[in-house]
């Protein structure tokens, strides 16, 4: 074998290690993507069941219902984007700042009911916050434009458009 050969064959043996390496990288990368969804997007096209996904939206009015199961806080509540609502299921205490008809943001996976099961639940810290997703979902929906003020709450979303409050 000659020195060229060699050479070429460690060239060759160090892209193999490399890309391996890079593969195996991206590969651990993309298991651990967490995705934003409003509920529209979950009823439309659900996600896998093991895929965890970040669901936002407006926690609605008269949906929080509290229970104890051996000792721990079990909640559910609705979450919507004005379009769809998604049942979430989150035992643990939930945040201080977590209201009805208020931005919320919940970690967790879609259940083959198609409710929510949350590991995490995320709320708004103070009254001009939103989350970007949520308030690009709102705009896109027609359901809130920025022009005329802050997002309006979650009972009114039917009676308020885009449209409408722009004359």
């Amino acid at each position: 074998m000659t020195r060229k050969t060699r050479r070429l064959w460690i060239v060759i043996a160090c892209l193999a290690c490399i890309s391996s390496a890079a593969a195996l990288t991206l590969r651990a990368f993309s298991s651990n993507i967490v995705f934003f969804m409003a509920p529209s997007q979950v009823k439309a096209h659900p996600p896998a069941p093991d895929r965890t996904i970040r669901l936002g939206g407006m926690v609605m009015a008269g949906s929080l219902h509290r229970i104890t199961e051996n000792g721990a806080p079990v909640n559910s509540f609705n979450v919507t984007d004005g379009q769809a609502a998604v049942e979430v299921h989150y035992t643990g205490i939930l945040p201080d700042l977590f209201r009805e008809g208020q931005s919320v943001v919940a970690l967790g996976t879609v259940q083959k009911d198609g409710g929510f099961t949350a590991s995490e639940v995320l709320a708004k810290h103070d009254e001009t916050y939103m989350p970007k997703e949520v308030a690009e979902e709102l705009k896109r929906t027609g359901k809130w434009d920025p022009r005329f003020g802050k997002a309006p709450d979650a009972a009114s979303w039917d009676t308020m458009t885009a449209k409408k409050a722009g004359g």
